[in-house]
């Protein structure tokens, strides 16, 4: 690894001074679990790391008006174990639950995970499926961002000079919505998934489709939003012919990379299986009564 100074600020005036002071030659660092490994294959090279662990309340899980707001330094055990985010944000919680293990989960953060811009994470698809954005704050103020375009390109995202995504605020899943993530894992289960998908559907009382929304993970260079297989379910009713047609339109939508998890024949097919799957099992869950019937 190459040499550099670590900085320790306390509060984020110090660390948007330090960004000022170094430019280009410093980075932020939060858990460290990506940035480090970068560091160590000589991706990045920064001369200066601008540590956020003693930055204040940025560790935090708040419900309000708006949604849940969760802080960017809080760890994927965290947010999987959370009282809040299981209470209001279930397909949230059963997300984290599924990256890679105990251990990353316990140092892994929200924001730097999102920062890295890594196309293959599990939490991407499950936040822009709930419309999650990201609060990205510099010396003069903060700018909100929806998740659905922070991701640029691969391991590129839309982190501006000087500045630190500070939280993540996820709206509540529609009232009457059921939703899943699921996760084909053809290896182990702290790997990467071949292809990835997160689905939130709610319907008229008529059973028809009232909203879709299908985001999918690991068949792009950034996370791949399904939107005219959404366009396709709603107002249709929810039958098996139209989600299976639905499906179908997920292949023109994602460009998978050919890697070790497969081809990317493989992948695009899997993509139109689980998106399909992901549909229907987030239908299954959609509660019954006046509200999801």
């Amino acid at each position: 690894m190459i040499d550099f100074e670590y900085h320790n600020p306390t509060s984020l005036d110090e660390v948007f001074g330090l960004l000022d002071q170094y430019g280009e030659d410093a980075r932020v660092m939060a858990g460290g679990t990506a940035l480090v490994i970068q560091m160590k294959q000589r991706l990045v090279q920064p001369s200066h790391v601008v540590g956020l662990r003693r930055v204040g309340n940025l560790n935090t899980i708040e419900s309000t008006s708006e949604g849940v707001r969760i802080g960017a330094l809080c760890t994927q055990r965290q947010i999987e174990n959370s009282p809040i985010v299981g209470g209001e944000l279930p397909l949230l919680a059963d997300t984290f639950r599924k990256v890679a293990t105990p251990r990353i989960r316990n140092m892994a953060t929200i924001g730097g995970g999102l920062v890295n811009g890594d196309p293959n994470q599990d939490p991407p698809p499950a936040l822009i499926a709930l419309g999650a954005s990201a609060v990205m704050t510099s010396k003069d103020g903060d700018r909100v961002v929806s998740l659905e375009d922070l991701f640029i390109d691969y391991y590129e995202t839309d982190v501006q000079p000087g500045e630190v995504l500070t939280s993540v605020l996820v709206p509540q899943a529609p009232a009457g919505s059921g939703s899943v993530y699921l996760k084909f894992l053809p290896r182990t289960a702290d790997d990467y998934g071949t292809v990835t998908v997160a689905a939130v559907v709610s319907r008229e009382q008529d059973g028809t489709c009232k909203d879709a929304r299908i985001v999918l993970g690991s068949v792009g260079v950034t996370p791949v939003r399904a939107t005219q297989a959404e366009d396709a379910l709603r107002g249709k009713p929810l039958t098996d012919e139209n989600i299976r047609a639905a499906a179908a339109l997920v292949k023109d939508a994602v460009d998978p990379l050919e890697d070790f998890r497969g081809s990317a024949e493989y992948k695009t097919e899997m993509a139109e299986v689980f998106a399909r799957r992901a549909v229907e099992q987030a239908i299954e869950l959609i509660p019954s009564g006046p509200a999801g019937s």
